[in-house]
């Protein structure tokens, strides 16, 4: 098994990329865009689109695609990167969240626009997202946010409701008692998307630096306001008319931004390609994006070539920020994270793991992602995306394009534009209270497990979980929330009752109320 390296979907393509040039020296651009992930990238490729004769400058302090963009769960979802709550305080309130919900559904097709455009050969396959409940606890938090979602007014066009059998006609998941399908969701090979991204934007002159860091960023300092800003490397400045940082997961390592946003890790596994007679058990056949309803949640995909890549958060963060050394996992997460593959597939249960990694996403405090740009400092920002950045990052990416030239456009005025968050606590309570928030959720999982008798082990999603990736990590969000369904059928009422007066129903009621206290100290929408 291979262990690191970045991550299995670089190695799929033949190993690292050929490393572009640094940045020869001091130079001057239009705009200066810091961080080769989809974000910057997305965000160079639009901008050279909207306005050709602009100078735009990359740079990367690895190659482009190293971080989350190289190491996710392949989900371009369209699932929203925040609360629908702290959206609406914008003064577009709720008509502007559904705004910003329709726009990333339609981002998943314009994702695949331009993978057809590009000629970006990246197994995108529209396939939709398929969020599976595996205990009675679950299917009630599923059917509580289908609720939800219906009185928000979505219908079976955005979440329909699956029965167990439709569920398992899908995808056969051992335990499977229903499932909510959501069509805007489609799969993908990320670093194949990041590289077929970065090879468009140079096609439109933009200009990509790789191993080029930037240790500051700032406004230019002289001139006053409207005098540029202006991004510092070790090899020369780079002084820009606009400076736009597109860092995620690595942003705490810049000056003045450590507590800004939580590099939170997530970890994956991908088997080697399963023999036809396990397919043919499992199904898969449309290629949904795959999660389950735990409180530390798994995320999966059905590769192009014939493999299940399975994430989920293992250790959480490491303390003061730092992250990983080419995605090395460690082997305690990596045998977590096979013993939920080989409990949800059992027909994949003989299958050797190939490779294990590892990655960091963007986590704002409040779990609400943001578009800014400052016309003043000249100075813009786009992350923080909760693991739901592939589709996102797109969304950003063309925002941010819009904000840089001033046209006062739809997506500039959705409301995760100017969306502010607090910073996070210093260490070392930002460290234990993540580690301790999972802990949890982990222990919420177990109890809620119907295989978690007195003193027993259990397996709902214990040592895993999973925010996803984007970047690195992009699962999708459970839907979470309380309720008990409604007209969308009555499939997991067995499945309820049993939870409410089955043996196991008070340790399902104290995992619940666990998860509850873990979402409401959190912040974690939901």
């Amino acid at each position: 098994m291979r262990n690191g390296e970045v991550s299995y979907w670089w190695q799929a393509l033949g190993g690292f990329p050929p490393r572009r040039p640094s940045l020869p020296g001091p130079i001057e651009a239009d705009v200066c865009i810091v961080g080769g992930g989809y974000t910057g990238l997305w965000t160079a490729y639009y901008l050279a689109g909207l306005r050709p004769s602009l100078r735009i400058v990359v740079l990367e302090a690895a190659f482009a695609g190293y971080g989350a963009s190289g190491r996710n769960g392949g989900w371009v979802t369209a699932e929203l990167p925040g609360s629908r709550e702290r959206y609406a305080r914008a003064p577009g309130g709720t008509a502007g969240v559904r705004a910003l919900e329709a726009a990333l559904r339609a981002t998943v097709d314009e994702v695949g626009r331009v993978c057809a455009a590009e000629s970006i050969d990246c197994d995108f396959v529209r396939g939709g997202r398929l969020s599976v409940a595996t205990t009675p606890a679950q299917l009630a938090r599923l059917r509580g946010g289908l609720a939800g979602i219906r009185e928000r007014g979505d219908g079976n066009d955005v979440y329909e409701f699956l029965s167990k059998d439709e569920t398992r006609a899908r995808v056969n998941v051992a335990g499977a008692l229903g499932g909510l399908y959501a069509p805007a969701s489609a799969r993908v090979q990320p670093a194949a998307l990041a590289a077929g991204i970065a090879a468009a934007a140079e096609r439109r002159g933009v200009r990509i630096f790789e191993a080029t860091p930037a240790s500051a960023i700032g406004p230019a300092g002289r001139g006053g306001a409207g005098a540029g800003a202006v991004a510092r490397t070790k090899f020369g400045d780079v002084r820009a008319a606009s400076v736009l940082r597109c860092t995620e997961g690595y942003t705490a390592a810049l000056p003045g931004q450590r507590r800004a946003l939580l590099p939170m890790n997530s970890h994956m596994i991908v088997t080697e390609p399963l023999a036809p007679a396990a397919w043919q058990e499992i199904g898969w056949d449309g290629c949904e994006t795959l999660s389950d309803e735990a409180h530390a949640y798994m995320y999966a995909q059905r590769t192009a070539d014939g493999r299940i890549a399975l994430g989920g958060r293992g250790v959480p963060y490491r303390f003061a920020s730092a992250t990983d050394h080419l995605g090395v996992t460690d082997p305690s997460t990596i045998a977590a994270l096979t013993d939920v593959l080989r409990r949800l597939f059992p027909a994949a249960a003989s299958a050797g793991i190939a490779h294990a990694w590892c990655g960091v996403l963007g986590v704002p405090r409040d779990w609400c992602a943001t578009v800014t740009y400052d016309p003043r400092s000249r100075l813009g920002w786009a992350g923080g995306y909760t693991g739901h950045g592939v589709a996102a990052a797109n969304l950003a990416g063309r925002t941010l394009a819009d904000l840089v030239i001033g046209e006062p456009t739809e997506l500039a005025a959705l409301p995760w534009v100017g969306h502010r968050s607090r910073t996070w606590e210093p260490e070392p309570a930002r460290w234990a209270g993540v580690h301790g928030l999972y802990a949890l959720y982990r222990l919420a999982d177990k109890l809620e497990s119907p295989a978690a008798g007195p003193g027993g082990a259990g397996t709902g999603g214990a040592g895993t979980g999973g925010a996803g990736t984007g970047g690195a990590g992009t699962g999708g969000a459970g839907t979470g929330g309380a309720g008990t369904g409604g007209a969308d059928g009555s499939a997991g009422e067995e499945a309820g009752r049993s939870a409410a007066g089955g043996p196991g129903a008070a340790r399902a009621w104290v995992g619940e109320a666990l998860g509850r206290v873990g979402d409401t100290i959190s912040g974690i929408p939901h």
